[in-house]
């Protein structure tokens, strides 16, 4: 039984005639004709009362009929599957992320490289303040932000759930408490992100209201210059939890609960509303879905509205 059999049976019972179908399936009648017979002496069957002048079926070719359109429908479901796979597998990426999401990120991609290899992905390093118009001006079709998107024509995915970690040297005093409270960090000397931010300005605030001083003695850049400086011994810092994972798993740096500080952040990939999303772009959605299944935990996968 051949797919051009069944699309003739169809043609037929559809037209009403074989001259009719011939010109559905440009061909001759005589051509729709021989396929049909071949398929009937295939299957010891008649598939039509040739004794109707109008495609009456039979009942063996009514049953067979409802067969020939679920097969088709198959072809054509695995025509656009393969077509969605190959576009899939080419193309280019772009998203927008801070220091910080891109920590996340990575993640995503070591898996997503495996699965989608000749994908090219660019990954432009921007201002969390930033990536929301950068995506309502096409200039990226994902970004990453660590707060809900305030514009109505954003939709986002909570992807990752991190805390900001307080940590010391292991040779610090404080190194061996579990845990601290903030009257007691007020000599301390922290290290901090020199990009302001929303969670900045809430340490503030939480020191502020238990009336303790924040020495910020020193200021960098980076996310990873400021742990380094911590495990060479200098001060201590308040950094996102995913930042400072291999250190600790080293024993380089020594992590600390605040008893009165517990800042959640969330991470979310976010995209234009109401706009199709390219094969790339929802691979690598689907990615993150496979990785929150996968690893529980901190990951998530919790689509907004």
């Amino acid at each position: 039984m051949e797919l051009n059999q069944l699309e003739a049976l169809i043609a037929v019972a559809q037209a009403k005639s074989f001259s009719a179908a011939a010109k559905l399936l440009k061909c001759t009648q005589p051509a729709v004709s021989q396929i049909v017979r071949k398929l009937e002496e295939d299957i010891g069957e008649s598939l039509f009362d040739r004794s109707s002048r109008d495609g009456t079926l039979t009942q063996s070719g009514k049953l067979l009929l409802d067969y020939a359109h679920k097969l088709l429908n198959l072809r054509s479901e695995a025509r656009a599957s393969l077509l969605e796979l190959r576009q899939t597998q080419r193309g280019v990426l772009s998203v927008a992320a801070n220091e910080f999401t891109s920590l996340y990120l990575v993640r995503v991609l070591d898996d997503f490289r495996r699965f989608f290899p000749a994908i090219r992905i660019t990954v432009q390093r921007s201002l969390a303040s930033r990536v929301q118009q950068q995506i309502l001006d096409h200039s990226v079709e994902l970004g990453m932000l660590a707060f809900h998107p305030e514009d109505p024509k954003l939709r986002s995915t909570v992807v990752y759930r991190d805390e900001l970690t307080f940590v010391v040297h292991p040779a610090h005093p404080l190194a061996s408490a579990s845990q601290v409270s903030i009257r007691q960090l007020g000599a301390e000397s922290f290290v901090a992100h020199n990009v302001p931010s929303p969670y900045r300005l809430k340490v503030l605030q939480a020191f502020k209201r238990y009336k303790t001083q924040l020495n910020m003695d020193v200021e960098l850049p980076t996310l990873e210059a400021i742990k380094k400086f911590v495990a060479m011994g200098n001060g201590v810092a308040l950094l996102p939890a995913i930042s400072v994972e291999a250190e600790v798993s080293r024993g380089e740096l020594v992590p600390i609960k605040v008893r009165e500080l517990k800042i959640e952040r969330r991470l979310r990939i976010v995209s234009r509303k109401g706009s199709s999303l390219s094969h790339a772009a929802r691979a690598l959605l689907k990615t993150a879905e496979a990785l929150s299944q996968r690893r529980g935990g901190p990951y998530l996968f919790q689509p907004e509205t």
